[in-house]
């Protein structure tokens, strides 16, 4: 009897240890399955960003349509030149700019009225003090609107740049898919290391999360995107649902508005630039981080937690298949991730070998990136160009 009872306690302290080691195995599996899950999805979308090429294609066909050209300015000294005179060289010949003077503290101003003395199409007007309710960048985007008489509007930064043809494609693509609304994604112009290690992170966000090509086929708002660098409109609509004085408290008013277009039943579609238009959106570090921050959260329909749960697969995940020690998955992780980063790289024109290269320290960027939107979203501390916002 003693012996029989010996057994079965031995029986039972086995079948115990073979149970918790099922459990913890089980629980390693779905942890690994949640994981490839989202690593296979990223890729996918990416898969379907490259293959569909979202790109603002150029044409020939000329029109004649006119293009009112708005820039809002604030501190831009040392940028808007480069815009200007890239604006001199377009081919299509019905356009105005107008540039607005957001109450700089540089020469803005005068650099401005300088150039348009010596260009009649051009013309700089001074902002209006910023009401109360408003944000500087939307209330200076609904001043230029009041003073257009394009047929078209077209809503840009004063850090970018247009390439020869832009203008006459913008408006082809318009006209072509009937839109209310054409957005696109700038070429990132980068040259210092500090550039490399964060800008690129903008356009790997875009095309990791988004199929662009959904934002024009799916009409429900939840499926939007747009940057506030370009944003071309139908003037007559444009004029019809003030789009800016509807979006004139937020911080990510380009994302809004697409969601506002969409929520109406008209026609959105966001497009990166293929050359056609460029800008170099930061040239610190410090700048760079405290751009995308300001940003990011609207990427998440500003909700933290998924924010958060996309930061622990995106980083995390990794992590935990590298701690497997299979070779196997490791190897199959290591290639979707890079094959993901080599399609968005190449969609973004920008260099596949150094992004991989400098992968591990994007990453590490984005944390960084990721905690200060958080936090400033938090405590409402969000600042840019000397406005809070």
């Amino acid at each position: 009897m003693p012996f029989i009872g010996s057994l079965s306690l031995l029986l039972s302290t086995r079948l115990s240890a073979a149970a918790t080691k099922l459990k913890r195995n089980l629980r390693v599996f779905l942890l690994l399955s949640v994981i490839f899950f989202f690593i296979i999805l990223r890729f996918v979308v990416s898969l379907f960003n490259f293959l569909s090429d979202p790109k603002l294609r150029r044409v020939g066909k000329q029109h004649y349509d006119k293009i009112s050209i708005l820039i809002p300015a604030r501190n831009e000294a040392d940028n808007i030149l480069t815009l200007l005179n890239s604006i001199l060289d377009q081919d299509h010949p019905e356009y105005e700019v107008i540039i607005l003077d957001d109450n700089s503290t540089d020469d803005t101003y005068r650099i401005c009225q300088r150039f348009a003395n010596a260009h009649p199409r051009f013309s700089v007007i001074k902002g209006e003090p910023l009401p109360d309710g408003w944000l500087g960048k939307n209330f200076a985007c609904h001043q230029l609107a009041q003073q257009a008489t394009g047929e078209y509007l077209l809503f840009i930064d004063a850090d970018t740049r247009i390439a020869p043809g832009l203008l006459n494609s913008a408006l082809h693509r318009m006209q072509l898919r009937k839109l209310n609304l054409l957005s696109v994604f700038a070429d990132a112009e980068m040259r210092t290391l500090a550039e490399l290690t964060v800008t690129p992170l903008t356009h790997y966000l875009l095309l990791n999360l988004l199929p662009l090509q959904l934002i024009y086929l799916v009409k429900n708002k939840i499926i939007a995107e747009a940057s506030g660098q370009f944003m071309l409109f139908d003037a007559a609509h444009y004029r019809t649902n003030q789009w800016h004085t509807a979006v004139k408290h937020k911080v990510v008013e380009d994302v809004d508005i697409m969601r506002l277009v969409k929520q109406r039943k008209l026609n959105g579609e966001a497009l990166l630039a293929n050359g056609l238009f460029s800008s170099r959106n930061f040239k610190t570090y410090g700048d760079a981080v405290n751009g995308l921050s300001r940003g990011v959260l609207s990427a998440f329909n500003y909700n933290v937690l998924s924010l958060l749960f996309y930061l622990i697969i995106l980083l995390g995940g990794p992590l935990m298949v590298v701690a497997t020690l299979d070779l196997s998955l490791i190897m199959f992780m290591c290639g979707l991730i890079i094959l993901g980063r080599i399609m968005i790289s190449l969609s973004a024109r920008q260099s596949a070998w150094r992004n991989m290269l400098l992968h591990p320290i994007q990453m590490l960027n984005l944390m960084l990136i990721a905690f200060l939107a958080i936090q400033r979203y938090l405590t409402k501390t969000t600042v840019w160009k000397g406005r809070r916002v």
